[in-house]
This record gives structure tokens, C-alpha cells and sequence, in this order.
């Protein structure tokens, strides 16, 4: 949907089903982010794509910047941002960086930008 408001008033959550840490709710959580990532992304201008290796990666998003490099965006709901997709994705296409929007505050490592779910409207 193109509004996280509707999507969570769709299938009945209450906000404080979603603040409160509720672990029944951490399956949707994970969709309801990406839908919050892909509305401000696309309000911000931007074409996002998705990526899959057969099965063995996917990358949630894949965008272009305005100097024609191509930027995987991981998405993780909470502050665990593991993810093997990533590394699949930047050995084989060779990425400068590329972004993880979680839980966690902003910062830089292993060419892994990470920006928090909050600031995804400064992408």
C-alpha cells in the first residue's frame, strides 16, 4: 500500500502492538518496514527495484543515485542487521557501498552505510 497508516489500519494493528515489542507482531514488522522504505523512497524520487540470486540472496531494494551507481538498501526491522544477501550482492557486482536502513543509528563500516529506519527520508 502507499501509506503505512492504512496498511496497519487494513489488518487491524493497534500502534501500540507495534511500540510495544510484541513478538507475535515481528513477521509483519519486517513487511511493514519495507513498506515504509519503499513510500519514502518513492516520494523522494526515486526507482527501486528488488534482487534475487536464485533463491540464495535477495536484496530489498536496489536503486540508482544521480551519478549512475547502483545501491543495494537492506532493510532490517530491528537492530539485527546480519545479513548474507548484502555481502552476496556487493561481492558479485563489486559495490563502492551500499545502504542498511535498521534499527540502529547511523554509521559507516565494511563499505555498509547504515542509516536508521527514522532518517530513511534523507536517502
Amino acid at each position: 500500500m502507499t501509506d503505512v497508516g492504512l496498511l496497519t489500519s487494513k489488518f487491524d494493528i493497534p500502534a501500540n502492538i507495534i511500540l510495544s515489542g510484541n513478538t507475535h507482531f515481528d513477521r509483519f514488522k519486517g513487511a511493514l518496514a519495507e513498506n515504509y522504505v519503499a513510500q519514502s523512497l518513492v516520494t523522494n524520487g526515486h526507482n527501486i527495484f528488488y534482487w534475487e540470486s536464485k533463491g540464495k540472496a535477495e536484496i530489498d531494494f536496489v536503486m540508482q543515485d544521480k551519478g549512475g551507481n547502483i545501491i543495494p538498501i537492506e532493510i532490517k526491522s530491528g537492530e539485527h542487521t546480519k545479513s548474507k544477501s548484502l555481502g552476496v550482492f556487493c561481492s558479485r557486482y563489486e559495490r563502492e557501498h551500499s545502504i542498511r536502513i535498521s534499527g540502529k543509528n547511523f554509521g559507516f563500516e565494511n563499505g555498509i552505510k547504515s542509516v536508521p529506519l527514522y532518517a530513511v527520508w534523507l536517502i
